[in-house]
């Protein structure tokens, strides 16, 4: 995703429910909060991988936020993961999708360590982590996952090229649906008022 899907991505996290929220940020977000934190995203550093339904609307979400050169000199280059899925669009692997997705994006690009900050109740991304073999550390209400990454291939990055251009193409596909649906309304409604306008003439 890119700067042109900001507005989207303000209105897919202001769609969370107030626990979702408490969920993916570690508090209580309010709507000022959320904008500021997406006012952050720095698309020429950090990643936005995205799940768009018919409408175009963000169904789920990640952010990839890698950690500045300054903070690399002492220790392997990271990036913290985060994702959220809207409630209606739950059960359906979004949420381990995009972390796959994540991950290989991550190796690509030389990340040795993948992290993920979640509160101990969390379980559904605590355990997309485990299975994908981090270590989970918990310290009370809090808990810290770090996943080591492989390095990247040349399969890895054929597959990454093959999966971003497939991305755009559903995107494009998606665009183009919906604007023929809205044009399809709007002749529709134009017939609709000149048979109502003929029908009042003919009286």
């Amino acid at each position: 995703m890119a700067q042109r899907h900001r507005e989207r991505i303000v209105a897919h996290l202001l769609a969370l429910p107030a626990h979702d929220r408490y969920l993916r940020f570690g508090y209580s977000a309010s709507d000022a909060q959320i904008v500021a934190y997406v006012d952050t995203i720095g698309f020429e550093r950090d990643e936005v991988f995205g799940i768009f339904n018919r409408r175009l609307e963000l169904i789920a979400m990640a952010h990839l936020a890698y950690e500045r050169p300054a903070q690399l000199q002492s220790r392997p280059p990271m990036v913290e993961f985060g994702v959220s899925v809207l409630p209606q669009a739950r059960g359906r692997g979004y949420g381990a999708r995009l972390f796959e997705h994540a991950v290989m994006h991550a190796r690509n690009r030389g990340i040795d360590t993948l992290f993920i900050h979640a509160l101990s109740e969390n379980t559904a991304m605590l355990k997309i982590a485990h299975r994908a073999g981090a270590v989970v550390e918990r310290d009370g209400g809090e808990a810290s996952a770090w996943l080591k990454l492989p390095p990247d291939t040349l399969a890895s990055q054929v597959e990454e090229l093959v999966e971003t251009h497939a991305a755009e193409v559903n995107y494009q596909f998606k665009r183009h649906a919906m604007r023929l649906e809205q044009l399809i309304d709007a002749v529709g409604e134009v017939r609709a008022q000149i048979a109502r306008s003929t029908g009042a003439a003919s009286e």
